[in-house]
């Protein structure tokens, strides 16, 4: 159990030739969010757990008959019935794999580009961005969105139980990426304002690594860059996307190193007629990679 938990019961199950112990648990987390709470069942053997159920208060909306100690309780009821009863099914059913997705590449950096044309300007910004991190010694993987397969996200906090989304997709790669990286860079376009839908939809999914860390009790520092592009004149065609992507830095933990907004693509059609933005991109890459260990 730990610290931050509070004990609700604690119960001795004798099963077969066995006993077991059985503690349910309850964790504040109300500084994440406003009467979250984490209740969490175990079923133990000395030190070691053999099973695991986490349910919150975030689950349940507001027309479910059920809240989250409820169900907790009624979850520990079962336990002990079915483990009294008949340990063998218990366990076929319940016994706790722990582990954690693996890891499906281990780059220093990250560069999601958000716009759906792949040879668009996003796509080039990208590149830059790529070859500059190559330069300094660090290792880069470009992410398209448009070209996977990720859910939206359904708001079910299921992800606080457990520290996973419950949608086994493309995003879990996303994620495990950035676990690994150093620089997080967003290439984006404006669409209506805003960023396109499937890099909102990457956003709103990486709320499952904001909930592995608070889990775990353990943020990494990290850096984060944002390049965007938009066909209209004027900064402030850029507000609703910066505010989005810091927001969403700040989410989890990651440190705006750089922000290049660029406008009046309707009218010069291609980035590489930007005077000097190549050499601006690449040496906000390499900027925020210095002193990252295997950096040049």
């Amino acid at each position: 159990m730990e610290e931050c938990e509070e004990l609700i019961e604690r119960k001795e199950v004798a099963a077969g030739e066995g006993s077991y112990t059985m503690v349910l648990t309850r964790r504040d987390l109300s500084s994440l969010y406003p009467g979250l709470h984490l209740f969490t069942l175990r079923l133990l053997h000395g030190d070691l757990t053999l099973a695991l159920y986490r349910t919150n208060t975030y689950e349940y909306s507001p027309t479910d008959p059920l809240d989250a100690e409820s169900a907790a309780r009624k979850e520990a009821r079962d336990w002990e019935d079915l483990l009294s009863r008949d340990p063998e099914a218990f366990f076929a059913a319940h016994l706790e794999r722990i582990g954690r997705p693996p890891d499906s590449g281990r780059p220093d950096v990250l560069i999601i580009q958000g716009s759906p044309r792949a040879d668009g300007n996003c796509s080039i910004i990208a590149g830059w961005a790529a070859a500059a991190a190559e330069e300094a010694g660090c290792s880069a993987e470009v992410v398209y969105p448009h070209d996977l397969w990720i859910t939206g996200c359904i708001g079910c906090y299921q992800c606080y139980n457990t520290g996973f989304c419950t949608f086994a997709d493309d995003m879990t790669g996303i994620i495990s990426s950035l676990r690994q990286a150093f620089l997080l860079v967003i290439c984006t376009p404006v669409y209506t304002s805003t960023v396109p839908g499937e890099l909102k939809m990457v956003i709103d999914r990486f709320q499952a690594f904001h909930a592995e860390m608070t889990l775990a009790g353990r943020f990494e520092p990290k850096k984060g860059l944002l390049f965007s592009v938009s066909g209209r004149t004027g900064k402030e065609n850029f507000s609703c996307v910066t505010q989005v992507i810091h927001d969403f830095m700040e989410n989890l933990h990651i440190t705006p190193s750089g922000t290049l907004l660029i406008d009046s693509i309707d009218r010069l059609r291609d980035v590489r007629n930007v005077p000097g933005l190549e050499d601006r991109i690449r040496a906000a890459v390499a900027g925020a990679l210095t002193g990252r260990e295997g950096s040049a």
